[in-house]
């Protein structure tokens, strides 16, 4: 799904990180969200890359990158250590300020490297979430239903781990249709059944969860004065689950000085279900 891309591996201090290159341009860094790789951008990353340098990764413990442990108290899937695998990755491929998109956990690690790494990251762009911390704030039953798996995989060990890796195929295809994912291309979803089929991506998942309801508040709370110094493009399903919690611009403009965006005609999955969409704002914001 990816033709034309060149397949790298590159080493960083904390991890093996997964990814593709293509293109010339300025650099674009594209991340994924849960319970994807790299593979969710490949209706949009082709196109991407006539007017860019893509690249387009797995996170740490997801798809083909490394799995390192995540410590007694997680630190080694906080979105710090994600976000700094992806700065150094970048470096080691020549580019020290690069655009960002980042889908899901991807827009997590995002909004963490634009605060760490300010001097980096030239534009974030964030899909479908709003702060981590806002969404533990205002946490009600609604939100608490659609979005179980926040709650379910930061269980200790290796509770998750167990149930998930009962029956990985059914976890992976029943969180695609809980939140609205009939859309996406098969070929895509047999490479997330793929990744997930493996004991340590499913660890290594739950890690990046339990990350997020503690380390991840603690750098959060630490950071509440900073905001966001780079252009912030926002987008989100208009069908989705954010859309109807929360005003998503709003939430961001207490987040980042220069915000902008608009909801797409999709659900979650936004590069996959509106590819043409997200790729004309993509376009407009990053070139602008």
């Amino acid at each position: 799904m990816f033709e034309g891309f060149e397949k790298i591996s590159v080493k960083t201090s904390g991890a093996v990180i997964n990814a593709v290159r293509a293109g010339n341009g300025e650099p674009l860094l594209l991340l994924h969200g849960y319970p994807q790789t790299l593979t969710m951008w490949h209706l949009v990353a082709p196109r991407l890359a006539e007017h860019f340098t893509v690249v387009a990764a797995d996170l740490r413990g997801y798809g083909s990158s490394s799995k390192p442990e995540g410590g007694a108290d997680h630190a080694g899937y906080s979105k710090r250590a994600m976000a700094q695998d992806q700065v150094e990755m970048m470096q080691r491929l020549g580019f020290e300020q690069f655009f960002l998109a980042g889908h899901d956990r991807g827009g997590r690690v995002g909004h963490r490297m634009a605060l760490d790494h300010p001097e980096r990251v030239k534009k974030l762009a964030v899909l479908d979430i709003v702060p981590t911390r806002t969404m533990f704030a205002q946490v009600n039953q609604y939100l608490a239903t659609v979005y179980y798996h926040w709650f379910f995989l930061i269980q200790p060990f290796d509770l998750p781990e167990r149930m998930i890796g009962a029956d990985p195929e059914f976890y992976v295809r029943n969180a695609f249709s809980r939140l609205g994912g009939s859309a996406l291309a098969r070929e895509a979803i047999a490479e997330y059944v793929r990744a997930f089929r493996d004991p340590a991506v499913i660890h290594a998942s739950c890690e990046d969860y339990r990350a997020a309801a503690s380390i991840d508040l603690e750098h959060d709370a630490a950071d509440l004065a900073a905001k966001v110094a780079c252009p912030l493009l926002v987008l989100w399903g208009a069908k989705g689950r954010i859309a109807q919690m929360f005003d998503v611009l709003a939430t961001w403009r207490e987040r980042a000085g220069r915000v902008r965006g608009r909801a797409l005609p999709c659900g979650h999955y936004v590069p996959e279900e509106a590819p043409e969409e997200t790729l004309q704002e993509l376009l407009a914001f990053f070139r602008d």
